[in-house]
C-alpha cells in the first residue's frame, strides 16, 4: 500500500537533511490524501451493480429501449449524507429527458394534498361536499377526501385507460369534470370498494383548486415543484383542455428523483421541511384490505393502496415500500426500510411483463442495499 511505502520509505533516517525536508514534505502532503482515499475506500466499494447493469442491458428492449435508471440511497451513518449510486441511460433518453409520466403524477397530487392538511386547511376526513357542494345535489354527502386519495369513492369509473383518455378530452377545465364525476352512479358504498382511475384524485385536486383559488398546475408548481427545482415539470396543457391531476404530468427523472428523495428523507430536502414528516408517514398507511379491491390494472395485482401509490411492502397496516408507476412505464419506488428511492424513467405503455422487471430488479438492488426495519 501507499502509505505503507511511504512510512517505510529507504530514505528515512538516511541521508542528507535537505533529501530527508524534501521526503518529510511528500509525506505531509500525500498521506492526509491516501488516508481520505482508505477511509472511503469501503463506502466506494459497498455497492456493486455489476447484475443490475446486466438485467438492463437484457430488458432494455422489454423497457422501452430509451431508458433512464437512477438508484438515490441514504447510506451508511458513516456516509454524512445521501447521494446518487447508480445511474444508467440507454436509447436516446437521459436523465434530462422530459416525457409524460401518466399515474406517476397521483403521488405528486396525493403531496399536495398532505401539504394543505399541513397549513390546515382541509382534513383527510372532511367531507367533499365541504368543498364541492354539488356533491349534495347528487346525494353523496359521504365520501371524505381520504377516500378520494385511496380510489374508493365508489363512484362509477371506466376501467378502460384509452376511452378515459377520448372522455377527457370532452372537458375544457377540471371544475367541468369533476362535477360530471359528481353526477354519476355509485357503483359501491365509499371505503369500501376500491376502483383505480382517475375520479378520486382529480376530485382532491379540484378542492385544492376551490380551497387556494389557484388552478391545479400553478398551484403544484409554486408549492412543490419551483421549492425542489423541479424545472422541467409541469401539469399545464399545450392546447389549454382541462388539467389532469391523476395522470398529466410531465417530468423528467432527474426532477421525478428529487421528489422520491424528499418523501424519503420525511418530506425534507436541502435542509428544507416541504411537507411535514407526520404527513408522510400518514402516507404510508394502508388504505385498502384485498377483498376490497374491484379493479386494478394487471401490474399491481396483489397490491394493497396507500394515498397516491401502491403498497409493495408492508408491516402492521404501514407501507414499508411504495411504487406509483405509470401506465406509460415509468417506474418510481421507495423502499423506506433501506432507504433508497429507484426510478426508471421510459415512454412505453407498462404491461404485466415489464412490471415483473421491476421486481426482478428490486431483489437485485435489495441484496446490496440491507433493511434496516425489524
Amino acid at each position: 500500500m501507499l502509505l505503507s511505502k511511504i512510512i517505510h520509505s529507504p530514505f528515512r533516517g538516511s541521508g542528507s537533511v535537505t533529501m530527508s525536508c524534501k521526503v518529510s514534505s511528500v509525506c505531509i502532503k500525500v498521506i492526509p490524501v491516501t488516508v481520505f482515499l482508505l477511509f472511503f475506500q469501503p463506502i466506494l466499494a459497498q455497492y456493486n451493480f455489476n447484475e443490475l447493469d446486466q438485467v438492463f442491458q437484457n430488458k432494455q428492449r422489454l423497457l422501452g429501449n430509451n431508458v433512464v435508471a437512477l438508484i438515490w440511497s441514504k447510506g451508511t451513518p458513516s456516509e454524512k449524507g445521501d447521494s446518487l449510486v447508480y445511474k444508467k441511460e440507454m436509447g436516446d433518453f437521459n436523465s434530462k429527458t422530459q416525457a409524460p409520466i401518466a399515474s406517476c403524477s397521483k403521488w405528486l397530487t396525493a403531496a399536495l394534498v398532505m401539504m394543505f392538511v399541513d397549513e390546515g386547511k382541509i382534513s383527510l376526513d372532511d367531507p367533499v361536499v365541504k368543498y364541492l357542494p354539488v356533491f349534495g345535489n347528487y346525494f353523496k354527502n359521504y365520501i371524505t377526501i381520504r377516500q378520494c386519495l385511496s380510489h374508493m369513492t365508489g363512484i362509477s369509473d371506466e376501467g378502460n385507460f384509452l376511452k378515459r383518455i377520448l372522455q377527457r378530452r370532452k372537458y375544457s377545465s377540471l371544475e367541468e369534470e369533476v362535477n360530471e364525476f359528481a353526477a354519476r352512479e355509485i357503483r359501491g358504498n365509499a371505503g369500501t370498494d376500491f376502483w383505480y382511475g382517475n375520479v378520486g384524485l382529480n376530485i382532491a385536486g379540484r378542492i385544492l383548486e376551490v380551497v387556494s383559488r389557484k388552478k391545479i398546475d400553478v398551484l403544484i408548481k409554486q408549492k412543490i415543484f419551483t421549492p425542489l427545482g423541479m424545472k422541467k415539470t409541469t401539469f399545464s396543457t399545450q392546447d389549454n383542455s382541462a388539467v389532469n391531476p391523476s395522470g398529466g404530468a410531465q417530468s423528467t427523472a432527474e426532477d421525478y428523483m428529487k421528489f422520491l428523495v424528499m418523501l424519503m428523507n420525511k418530506g425534507k430536502y436541502n435542509g428544507q421541511q416541504i411537507i411535514s414528516e407526520a404527513s408522510v408517514n400518514e402516507m404510508l398507511k394502508v388504505q385498502t384490505k384485498p377483498g376490497q379491491i374491484k379493479y386494478t390494472p394487471k401490474a399491481a395485482e396483489g397490491f394493497n393502496y396507500a394515498l397516491g401509490s401502491w403498497v409493495v411492502e408492508e408491516k402492521d397496516g404501514i407501507a414499508t415500500s411504495l411504487a406509483s408507476p405509470g401506465l406509460f412505464g415509468t417506474w418510481p419506488m421507495i423502499d423506506f426500510c433501506r432507504g433508497y428511492a429507484y426510478l426508471v424513467f421510459v415512454k412505453n405503455l407498462l404491461g404485466e411483463e415489464r412490471a415483473d422487471a421491476h421486481r426482478e430488479i428490486k431483489k437485485i438492488i435489495d441484496k446490496q442495499i440491507p433493511s434496516t426495519c425489524r
